[in-house]
């Protein structure tokens, strides 16, 4: 009864206002879309996403291809058109440039942002990496094929990518990890979501391939609720999955009013 009345109370508001789009009652977000970053695919999630499973949430892994910006954006979109309700988009590292842009979707009620870009309009990874250089950035590591992907030097990996993984489990991802197209980091952002839409924040406080201090202006700027998970390094998602899945239950739980 108290659901129903809720809904109800939300639909007048939104008739009286002339808006159009998905109305959504105030109530626990149960919908989250995982978005992988660079260098690495969907399969990094599960430790977080056994977590949210297990607390009832329904969760999808975005698969998408890292072949460009759009094409990108476009997989993670196709998975939001999916959800049959409000959902909590989840981006780490390049996956929070996507997000930033698919989070205007009105679906999307809250956006959660795992050691992250969060760009704002016009703004592209490798300007703010210029201005906030990493530990990464600043030596060869990074490597590029003849066709224009980019990918982390696999002997190299393990300490820039996950320190505070296993090594057994890093030289795998080392070996595993997917190409990027070079273009991605360069794409200049759109308007982004969370000029309008609430956002949180987890701060990797070991980044090798974000630099802290961006991600910490990111937060700041978007005005996110923020953690910092001390010595995590850029695999923060898989090396603290407890703290990872708190905070999106935090943004499942207060998303809506």
């Amino acid at each position: 009864m108290i659901r129903a009345s809720r809904l109800a109370a939300s639909l007048a508001v939104a008739l009286a206002a002339g808006m159009t789009g998905p109305v959504f009652a105030a109530e626990k977000v149960t919908n989250i879309v995982l978005v992988h970053g660079a260098w690495v695919n969907g399969s990094g999630w599960k430790p977080v996403y056994d977590l949210l499973v297990k607390q009832g949430y329904r969760v999808s892994v975005a698969e998408h291809p890292l072949t460009s910006f759009q094409d990108d954006v476009t997989a993670v979109k196709r998975i939001v058109d999916m959800q049959d309700g409000p959902t909590i988009l989840v981006g780490h590292s390049y996956g929070g440039a996507i997000i930033t842009e698919v989070g205007n979707d009105p679906k999307v009620v809250g956006l959660v942002y795992i050691a992250a870009h969060a760009l704002d309009q016009g703004e592209t990874e490798v300007g703010n990496g210029k201005r906030f250089p990493s530990l990464t950035s600043q030596t060869s590591d990074i490597k590029k094929t003849a066709d224009g992907f980019l990918y982390l030097d696999p002997a190299k990996y393990p300490a820039d990518f996950a320190a505070d993984l296993p090594i057994s489990q890093s030289r795998f991802e080392a070996n595993a990890q997917g190409l990027t197209a070079a273009s991605v980091f360069a794409a200049p952002a759109g308007a982004p979501a969370w000029k309008s839409k609430p956002s949180w924040y987890a701060v990797a406080t070991a980044d090798r391939i974000i630099n802290p201090d961006l991600e910490r202006m990111y937060a700041k700027r978007a005005n996110s609720h923020t953690i910092e998970v001390q010595g995590a390094s850029h695999s923060v998602y898989q090396s603290h999955p407890q703290e990872v899945s708190k905070l999106i239950e935090e943004a499942a739980t207060h998303a809506l009013p």
